[in-house]
């Protein structure tokens, strides 16, 4: 794509998918004027980084939506120097916009080729403050409260209490929650008093992350 293009692709991505869906935080729409989408894609999808479609991104996995992105950077509401959980890096996108927006994000991949190929894109980028580890997420052993923001990027066929612990007082907890068709995307947050509240905040559909944990099953 000519630079013209681009630019335009991406004007009409804000303006037109991401801004009427309720995305007003000024904070985030800069980002995506700020951080070029399509250089965490591989050159056969970069004409579809604006677009309104989970691109793919290998390993069977794709990106967010544009506005599931922007509607969870939106929700956890990045503040600087706050510690940032992602499972799921992906290409790599997010952890760079939750960098670029004053977080210290420490980002899990489970497929290895992912995790250099967007390791590869930040140290491109000069971003400094995401560190990006290979392996699964969902099993790291992490301690209570460290997190202001959990940022889950693959969607969790029951509701993910077990990450609860790692929320910090004041913090905030993202995951979509369901199997399709019917899917959605909550909003957990953690008071300076310690009191948890959660909320549904729209309805949506994500790829699974790998080795979710299931719901339990009857036995007869």
């Amino acid at each position: 794509m000519l630079a013209s293009d681009i630019e335009t692709a991406r004007f009409n991505m804000i303006e037109q998918q991401i801004r009427p869906c309720e995305v007003i935080d000024e904070r985030v729409l800069r980002i995506y004027e700020a951080i070029p989408r399509e250089a965490f894609v591989s050159d056969e999808y970069a004409g579809l980084a604006y677009a309104d479609i989970a691109v793919p991104i290998g390993e069977g996995e794709e990106m967010m939506k544009p506005v599931q992105e922007a509607r969870m950077l939106q929700a956890v509401d990045v503040q600087p120097g706050d510690q940032i959980l992602e499972i799921g890096t992906g290409s790599g996108f997010m952890a760079a916009c939750m960098a670029r927006l004053g977080g210290t994000v420490t980002s899990y991949e489970i497929h290895p080729t992912l995790h250099q190929q967007a390791s590869g894109r930040l140290r491109e980028f000069g971003i400094h403050n995401a560190e990006l580890i290979s392996g699964d997420g969902l099993k790291a052993g992490m301690a209570a409260g460290r997190f202001k923001v959990v940022a889950v990027t693959g969607s969790l066929p029951t509701y993910p209490s077990f990450l609860e612990n790692l929320v910090a007082p004041g913090g905030r907890m993202f995951a979509v929650v369901g199997k399709e068709p019917a899917m959605t995307a909550m909003l957990v947050s953690r008071s300076a008093e310690g009191e948890l509240w959660r909320e549904s905040l729209f309805e949506t559909v994500l790829p699974p992350l790998h080795n979710a944990p299931q719901p339990d099953r009857f036995v007869f």
